[in-house]
């Protein structure tokens, strides 16, 4: 079955609805194709304690504010599921699930999608995958060797799975602060990070980074010096779960440890830590395996592009992979800018002057 659009539409999480937003403003003929069986993206995989980093309000894609949560400031990641889920109704937006892209290839004038449930053809496709599905694992010595339980984020549910055991939390940004919180009081903790962890002030959250982002951003496109953006701030908002178990003294890092051994990690002056289980909060790489057959990326596995613009293949845009494709464009608050500018420039090539 080959079905036909003027846009698709690959994945149907945050930045995948917000495309779908501005696509529909513009009275362009599109779909979303969500590899999912039920809305909300990453957001229903993740751990149970998860908070969002802002309040409600400044978490909100484009044209719905995000209503708050009773009792708490920043959201539970249950409450930003209910959010797009209702989002999707409010807007109608056209998505078919589950479907998972297997390939975006030239196809003439078009580009054709290949799926797990048929082909669909577009003039334009934007790239909306993400990154929770490609979890990334640093290539630490003897990590074949540990007999113990080895865990990424996108495995951890909650302290439940393991209260009373000896616990190795890697990584120091957001994620492994609020893991090694959640862990802090029902487990024997160590907290290994790279650097000491970098705590942002108290009353920093979600809006200050998306600014940061912003103006680190715009400095670069105006030839300025780089102002450092968030990472000039710090590395870990303190949501108040993070907040109390620092202040209660319960999260104190170690430097990263050299190699893992049978029994759990050892640093390079022969110092031991037992454990049972480890829990590697060490980030993600883009899901951009379904591109393969266009054969974009570059030397270090990167592909070119001019704010969401694939340089080699300008009927492709990726949207919301960070950074790399728009300032704070991974966050709710951030990918409705660079949604806009990639549905505006795919109008314009749909319908030339």
């Amino acid at each position: 079955m080959t079905l036909d659009a003027q846009v698709v539409v690959i994945g149907g999480g945050q930045s995948g609805l917000a495309a779908g937003y501005h696509l529909r403003r513009l009275g362009i003929d599109f779909v979303i194709l969500d590899a999912q069986a039920a809305s909300g993206g990453a957001w229903q995989h993740t751990w149970d304690s998860l908070h969002l980093f802002s309040p409600a309000a400044f978490s909100s894609l484009p044209g719905r504010l995000m209503p708050p949560q009773v009792g708490e400031e920043y959201p539970h990641a249950e409450h930003v599921v209910t959010y797009l889920r209702d989002y999707e109704k409010r807007y109608e937006l056209p998505i078919v699930r589950p479907v998972r892209a297997l390939g975006v290839h030239r196809d003439g004038d078009l580009l054709r999608v290949e799926t797990d449930s048929g082909t669909w053809r577009a003039r334009a496709v934007i790239s909306a995958t993400g990154t929770w599905w490609r979890p990334f694992l640093p290539a630490v010595p003897g990590r074949g060797v540990f007999e113990g339980r080895q865990v990424h984020t996108v495995e951890y549910r909650g302290p439940r799975d393991f209260a009373g055991q000896r616990v190795v939390v890697v990584g120091g940004g957001n994620s492994g602060a609020q893991i090694a919180a959640d862990l802090a009081s029902g487990t024997e903790l160590t907290w290994a990070t790279q650097r000491p962890p970098r705590y942002l002030a108290d009353d920093i959250d979600g809006r200050a980074l998306f600014d940061a982002a912003t103006a680190r951003r715009r400095a670069l496109d105006e030839g300025r010096p780089d102002t450092g953006g968030v990472a000039s701030l710090g590395d870990i908002v303190a949501v108040p779960p993070v907040r109390e178990a620092r202040d209660r003294g319960l999260l104190k890092a170690s430097p990263m440890f050299a190699r893992l051994v049978a029994g759990g990690v050892e640093w390079a002056d022969g110092t031991r830590a037992e454990a049972d289980a480890i829990i590697w909060c060490t980030g993600f790489r883009p899901a951009l395996s379904h591109l393969a057959p266009l054969h974009l990326r570059g030397r270090r596995g990167h592909i070119a592009t001019e704010g969401t613009r694939a340089v080699d293949e300008p009927r492709l845009h990726l949207l919301g992979y960070g950074d790399w494709t728009g300032p704070a464009s991974a966050t709710l608050i951030g990918v409705g800018r660079t949604a806009r500018e990639a549905a505006r420039q795919i109008a314009h090539r749909l319908r030339p002057a």
